[in-house]
C-alpha cells in the first residue's frame, strides 16, 4: 500500500496489519511488528535497532515511519493500538 501521509495513523495500523496478515515470515512483516511491539515498551525506552530499517523497501521504511509517528503524537496507545497489536499477534499464532 503506498502511504501518502504517515501520520495518517489509522491508514498505517491498517497497512501494516495488512502487510503482517499476508506474510507473517516475510522480512518486512517481522522487521515492522518488532517495531510495533518495540513501540508498545515505553518502559524499555522504546529501544530499537534503527539500522533494521535499511533491510526495509521504502515503502515499508514509510510505514515504519509512521509507527514512530504514531508513538511520538501519543496515539501508540489505548484500544485502537491495543486492536492494532492483537490482530498482529493473531497473525503468528494462527500459523
Amino acid at each position: 500500500m503506498e502511504l501518502s501521509d504517515p501520520a495518517d495513523t489509522g491508514a498505517v495500523l491498517e497497512a501494516v496489519a495488512a502487510l503482517v496478515e499476508a506474510d507473517p515470515h516475510a522480512g518486512p512483516a517481522l522487521v515492522l511488528y518488532a517495531l510495533a511491539r518495540t513501540l508498545a515498551s515505553p518502559r524499555g525506552g522504546c529501544m530499537y535497532r534503527l539500522d533494521k530499517l535499511a533491510d526495509l523497501a521504502p515503502e515499508h521504511r514509510r510505514l515504519a515511519y509512521g509507527l514512530m509517528e504514531a508513538m511520538a503524537s501519543g496515539a501508540a496507545r489505548g484500544p485502537a493500538w491495543e486492536a492494532f497489536l492483537a490482530r498482529l499477534d493473531a497473525a503468528y499464532t494462527r500459523r
